[in-house]
């Protein structure tokens, strides 16, 4: 199966249709496709498009990004729910995600992907190309250098579903994370499941657990803090020279965020940024103290990237 060998830089469209929809894709600028094998040897003569095959049944599902209704548990919290893939993609780096994001939610779903280093495929409808084209030709903006995750925390998985919704919450709470087999000595924090600071009879409350988390680690040591949102979600990478940045927007279906503060520890200077559905984006009162620094997004629309150089 060619997709499974590929090395996908960029999530790819998973395209179900024939031929015949070419100009569909010409129109949305999109230059390479993942087909089922039922459809690949229609496509074998279409040549201004990549053409690779996927078996779907052969890729872990995933659901579309974005804020759901959860009255029994918004209630509670008070906090809107987010459906995020991030923890799947992190707990199965090595896996390959078909995901299924009709109409705007391709444009989320290829950014979460692309974030979080997933070899992803989106499936979307007639109304999905478009943003999945926009977003695509984005992402292929950004340079291709060699950037890692940068994390406080090693969260050693067991597999289960329990230790999976933790993963979730730490994700939602901006706790950046790796998946370790064993405690990493270069990291500030070790959390598992079923440990004696995080035990197995408190798994049916993972927002307790978070908490836990965030106290253990301290927000002195925290690489990353958002604040004015409950619905963005921020990765940050580094090739040592510079960081990243990426911010998402789970809750872009309903409104953008306004006056988003962040704060990245690290001695950075002279951030910019670049957003996907704002052609200039200036980021706002710029601090910088001994530890970190600090700035404000005015308006996060879907997805935005800032750069950070020491």
């Amino acid at each position: 199966m060619t997709f499974l060998i590929s090395v996908l830089l960029l999530p790819c469209l998973f395209w179900d249709k024939g031929p015949e929809t070419i100009n569909q894709l010409r129109q949305a600028r999109i230059t390479r496709i993942a087909v089922p094998p039922s459809l690949a040897e229609s496509w074998k003569n279409v040549s201004d498009i990549a053409i690779d095959t996927a078996d779907p049944s052969r890729l872990e599902k995933v659901e579309a990004p974005g804020v759901v209704l959860r009255p029994e548990i918004s209630s509670a919290t008070h906090a809107p729910w987010v459906n995020s893939n991030g923890w799947r993609f992190l707990r199965n780096a090595a896996g390959h995600f078909l995901c299924q994001a009709p109409g705007s939610a391709a444009a989320l779903a290829t950014a979460e992907a692309f974030m979080f280093g997933a070899s992803a495929a989106i499936h979307t409808d007639d109304a999905g190309l478009e943003p999945f084209g926009q977003m695509l030709s984005f992402l292929g903006r950004l340079r291709n250098d060699d950037f890692s995750p940068l994390v406080d925390i090693g969260f050693i998985d067991d597999g289960t579903p329990a230790s999976g919704e933790f993963m979730n919450l730490l994700i939602r709470r901006n706790l950046l994370f790796k998946v370790v087999k064993r405690p990493d000595p270069k990291l500030d924090l070790t959390v598992a499941l079923g440990s004696h600071d995080y035990p197995r009879s408190e798994a049916q409350n993972p927002s307790l657990l978070a908490e836990k988390v965030r106290s253990n680690l301290t927000d002195q040591k925290r690489l990353l803090r958002i604040y004015g949102s409950e619905v963005v979600i921020g990765r940050l990478v580094s090739d040592r020279r510079c960081a990243r940045l990426f911010l998402i927007n789970y809750g872009v279906a309903r409104s953008p965020v306004h006056g988003l503060r962040v704060r990245v520890l690290g001695k950075y200077a002279n951030p910019t940024a670049m957003q996907f559905d704002s052609a200039d984006t200036s980021l706002q009162d710029v601090s910088n103290d001994p530890s970190g620094i600090e700035f404000t997004l005015p308006e996060l629309k879907t997805f935005a990237v800032i750069h950070l150089c020491h």
